[in-house]
């Protein structure tokens, strides 16, 4: 590794698994020391043992919903190791492609409220307990979005209007916290995780690791330009340490970086979505 990140110390939400987890595995590989959030203290502590420096690791068991749990998180990073340097908002879940036709007025008024608390409003809490260190540091927030921060059907409504709220609250959080702390994005595709659905839609315990498989032949290669990329989420991280290096990117801020296999060039897939009504 480059050791990019060298004296560095992250904050990452929805640390636990999935993307989270591989981005603070990378991180501690470049020199970071990481704290790792999230509602799961049994995966939490599997990601500090599994490091190969777990002095370097803290783990914070909190929901991006409490705004409390955050600054604490914030406050404990402070003291573990010093000072803070970059957030990594990335908590979220999926809902699963629901689109309109298969949601009732009820499940819908449900789970946009627990999708949007999780999926926008968690971010906004993290950034408000985080900034006053970053500001300290001149350091930056990275923020997990999505190929759906851009396009359509890489979820149903729901998935697809948080997402994109998750673009413009980055590129606002940029302007506001400029010029001393940057603010970016990376725009994730589709990786195998742990990632789950609402409670409200009783998505909380489907896996998109255990579906992968069941979405497709996984013999045939997913429709996407570079259809032989990895579904790895350890292969998506390199965006991140260049976002959060400030030697790399400094004069960054306000973009996002999309690690999608090359949906932006690929064009639909069929005319419409609603051929089947």
């Amino acid at each position: 590794m480059s050791g990019w990140l060298d004296g560095d110390v992250a904050l990452i939400t929805g640390g636990g698994s999935g993307i989270g987890r591989a981005v603070a595995e990378r991180f501690v590989a470049e020199g970071a020391a990481v704290t790792v959030l999230g509602r799961d203290e049994e995966q939490l502590r599997d990601v500090v043992r599994s490091l190969p420096d777990p002095s370097r690791a803290h783990m914070a068991v909190a929901d991006v919903r409490d705004p409390a749990g955050l600054h604490a998180a914030v406050s404990e990073t402070v003291e573990r190791f010093g000072r803070l340097d970059t957030l990594v908002a990335n908590a979220g879940i999926w809902d699963y492609q629901r689109q309109l036709t298969r949601l009732t007025a009820g499940e819908i008024d449900a789970a946009f409220d627990e999708l949007f608390s999780i999926n926008v409003k968690g971010y906004l809490l993290s950034a408000e307990a985080a900034w006053r260190e970053l500001v300290k540091t001149r350091g930056s927030i990275v923020m997990t979005l999505s190929n759906s921060s851009f396009y359509v059907n890489g979820g149903g409504p729901l998935y697809t209007a948080s997402k994109h709220a998750c673009l413009g609250l980055m590129r606002e959080l940029a302007y506001e916290l400029a010029p001393k702390v940057r603010v970016n994005g990376v725009a994730c595709g589709g990786m195998r995780t742990d990632l789950r659905g609402p409670e409200s839609l009783a998505l909380q315990d489907r896996s998109i690791e255990a579906s992968f498989g069941k979405r497709r032949d996984d013999a045939a290669p997913p429709p996407i330009p570079l259809h032989d990329s990895s579904t790895d989420p350890h292969d998506f991280t390199g965006p991140y340490v260049l976002l959060a290096a400030r030697d790399q990117s400094g004069p960054i801020t306000g973009q996002a970086i999309s690690v999608d296999g090359g949906i932006g060039v690929r064009g639909f897939a069929r005319p419409a979505g609603g051929d089947h009504l």
